[in-house]
């Protein structure tokens, strides 16, 4: 048997093709751009802080990591700032919920926890959102409605499930005033498990305020994800089970925020649950130990030129809602922020070896 045959990627992707498992890109080219939404002056600076945040956080945790000043495995988020900044900048925060994954640092700050308290965690420094017990891959904040970080795909549906679940009932059995939506955060390899299909016909049956957001980053580590499954527009998925869903361009912002809008004002007028496949591309390896030796040059190359923030900076000049000079401005401000958030963090205290079973157990 000719299991490189059997293992071949689509016929019409040549040896020569610069563009490993091309279906991706041509779906992104194909889309247009259904509805985005209209965003004023301050919507859109606060989206371009929100996503140089991410950016420049996660630059500097590759920086940290490579001089050994951070360990652990570290999942970074380069390339799909405008999905984190898109739906949970169209959403409130500490009232609705966010649930992510191991690539988690950008959900944090975009869900407003402090850099400084993000960067303590990967640290694992006391002074962290997880109080250092959590790493890169497990952040949580009871505040910021951030109901954590996970390292196994697919963990954390069913918990934003649960908090979708506790609003309708909250709402409907207990008669409080209850109208929090809770986006659910995975990646394509996540489409392939058992708790995903779970979930998606639960919250369609019980119609639950949810957004399952999808981040279709092409590659489930190593896998390609034409290779991986056999329906590879995920969006059509919900169909399935009654559920909306829709396919964006995950690398803009605006047609992010406006598929969430569109998504929120469902959940939060008692019609359900939506499922948004985000279309996009990570500029890293899977993680920072990951040498990224799959992916060609040329591949990374054709990407890049589709940098979302990139393409906010050229909407808002172009637009005339913001100039180079303050965005250049905001951009110095960020550094300075994300500086100061690693000298917090190296200066904050270890925690206590006396306190390493503080949290486990429910406390009083």
């Amino acid at each position: 048997m000719n299991m490189n045959k059997i293992m071949s990627p689509n016929p019409n992707q040549t040896s020569q093709d610069p563009i490993q498992h091309r279906e991706h890109a041509e779906r992104l080219s194909s889309l247009g751009n259904p509805k985005p939404a209209e965003i004023n002056r301050e919507i859109g600076l606060n989206l371009f802080k929100d996503m140089t945040l991410g950016r420049r956080f996660e630059d500097k945790c590759a920086e940290m990591y490579y001089r050994g000043k951070m360990f652990g495995f570290v999942h970074l988020y380069n390339g799909q700032e405008a999905i984190s900044s898109g739906v949970i900048g169209a959403m409130k925060r500490k009232h609705d919920w966010f649930c992510s994954t191991y690539r988690d640092h950008v959900h944090a700050l975009s869900a407003g926890v402090p850099a400084k308290e993000v960067m303590s965690e990967l640290f694992g420094k006391e002074t962290g959102c997880s109080k250092g017990r959590g790493g890169s891959m497990h952040l949580f904040s009871k505040e910021h409605h951030l109901l954590g970080g996970y390292a196994f795909i697919g963990e954390g549906i069913p918990v934003a499930l649960g908090a979708a679940f506790t609003s309708k009932y909250k709402k409907e059995a207990l008669n409080e005033e209850s109208d929090s939506v809770t986006a659910a955060f995975f990646g394509d390899g996540t489409c392939n498990i058992g708790q995903f299909y779970e979930c998606l016909n639960m919250a369609q049956l019980w119609k639950l305020p949810i957004i399952f957001v999808v981040e279709n980053n092409k590659w489930a580590i190593g896998m390609a994800h034409d290779r991986a499954t056999s329906e590879t527009e995920i969006w059509r998925k919900a169909a399935a089970f009654g559920m909306p869903g829709e396919e964006i361009d995950g690398m803009d912002v605006l047609a992010v925020r406006g598929a969430a809008q569109r998504a929120v004002k469902r959940a939060r007028a008692g019609e359900g649950p939506t499922l948004i496949e985000c279309l996009t591309y990570r500029f890293r390896g899977h993680s920072l130990a990951d040498p990224d030796e799959l992916r060609s040059e040329k591949e990374k190359e054709f990407w890049a030129q589709k940098d979302p923030l990139k393409k906010l900076k050229k909407d808002l000049t172009i637009s005339g809602l913001a100039s180079e000079e303050e965005l250049k401005n905001i951009e110095k401000h960020i550094d300075q922020e994300v500086n100061e958030s690693v000298e917090f963090a190296l200066n904050a205290p270890e925690p206590d070896p006396s306190e390493l079973t503080k949290y486990i157990w429910a406390e009083n």
